[in-house]
Order: C-alpha cells, then structure tokens, then sequence
C-alpha cells in the first residue's frame, strides 16, 4: 500500500501542519503592550516566525527601536507565560492536515514533529487538537539544547533515530527547515501555503506544495 519511498516523514509545525500565527501575534503583541510598544498587525506576526518565538518577539521589538537585553529577557518571559496559558485559542490545523496523516499513518509511515517552538508548547497544542498521537516524536527547539535548534541539522537526526532509522523527508513552510534538511542531506517538501521567509520557488526545496492534499503525492514523485 506505501508507494511512498520514505520510512518517515518529518514536519515543521508552524506554516507547516498548523496555522498558529493569531495566537503567536497574542503573545506579541502582549509582552509589546506591557514594552510600551505598538501592537504589530496579525498578519505581520505571520511574517515573523520562523526561527522561534524568541526571534519573533525580538524583531518586532528591534523595529521599533529595541531593548536592553536584561529588559527583553523580562519581556520575552512575560510573553512565554502569557502564551502557555494561550496557545491554541486559535490555533487549527491547516485544511487536509487530519486527513494526510491519517493516509500517511494507514501506509505505514512513521511521523514526527521537528518544531522550534518549545517542545512543552508544541506537545500541549497537539495533544489539545487531538494530533499528538500521530507522531513517535515531537522535538521542539529546546530538545537538543542550546544551539542545536534548525537550522542545525541536529533535530532531524534526532527525528530519524527516534523514528527507528531509514530514510526521511522533511516537509516545511521556511528557509529553517530548508538548511536543516540540507544539513541532515534529506530532501525536503517547501509548504508554500505557509509562513514562508523567502518568496514562493525560492525556498529551495526538492517540490513545494501548496497544499497538503498534495503532500502524499509528492512524497511518491521524490522516488
């Protein structure tokens, strides 16, 4: 039944399986109010992530004239306790994302998630949606310490031994994912539906797909 020539398929979790950008640009725009900054508009906060909630905050921050780094680090902490409490408010998965890990799952595929959200945040919202027990693993970017987070190639080697070993294929929205594959020297699938940091067929990837009905295919023709 698995045409698929992939043990295991990887994914991004933000851009990629679930559109989270409302509640990250609550987070925001939060701790920015308690900063005395200007909220930035929800579709703004879509544009800044990518490379974490930290990265997030810090440059929205930074465009409106930055901080000292013991006052952000204050900030960045009321933001991350503001959005543990407030994480999948919003949140949903992508349309056809129940559906493609049911078929990946029903072939045989091993699934996991490689997130640099933090690990705890990123487990919370799936088990809320009802999604965690499709993957063997969730490795956030905070799992393999500090500066081991994509685009280190370090949580996808992870996701491969956790997985039980053999080939992988990654599936993310951003230039981070993108490097991480490389890095890991496995192919990767661009979501150009998501968050992407780069204009749509300059993420780089081996296909892109604008949906996640056309992830399984597109798994089949990276044989």
């Amino acid at each position: 039944m698995n045409e698929i020539p992939f043990s295991i398929v990887g994914f991004d979790l933000d851009g990629t399986l679930l559109e989270t950008h409302r509640d990250l640009g609550a987070a925001v725009n939060h701790a920015l109010d308690l900063g005395g900054f200007d909220p930035v508009p929800a579709d703004h906060a879509s544009d800044l992530i990518g490379g974490g909630a930290k990265v997030m905050l810090k440059q929205a921050v930074d465009e409106q004239g930055g901080l000292p780094d013991e006052e952000f680090r204050k900030l960045y902490k009321q933001m991350l306790a503001y959005y543990a409490e407030n994480n999948a408010v919003h949140t949903q998965p992508y349309p056809h994302a129940r559906e493609v890990l049911a078929d990946l799952s029903a072939r045989g595929v091993t699934m996991t998630v490689v997130t640099n959200k933090f690990e705890n945040f990123a487990r919370q919202i799936l088990e809320t949606l009802d999604l965690a027990d499709h993957f063997v693993a969730i490795i956030g970017g905070d799992t393999m310490g500090k500066g081991r987070a994509k685009p280190a190639p370090d949580p996808i080697f992870e996701a491969i031994k956790r997985g039980g070993g053999g080939s992988l294929a990654f599936v993310g929205d951003s230039s981070y994912d993108v490097k991480a594959a490389r890095a890991a020297n496995v192919p990767v699938i661009g979501a150009r539906y998501g968050y992407c940091d780069k204009p749509r067929d300059e993420l780089g990837a081996d296909a892109e797909i604008d949906s996640l009905a056309d992830l399984v295919p597109a798994l089949a023709r990276l044989a």
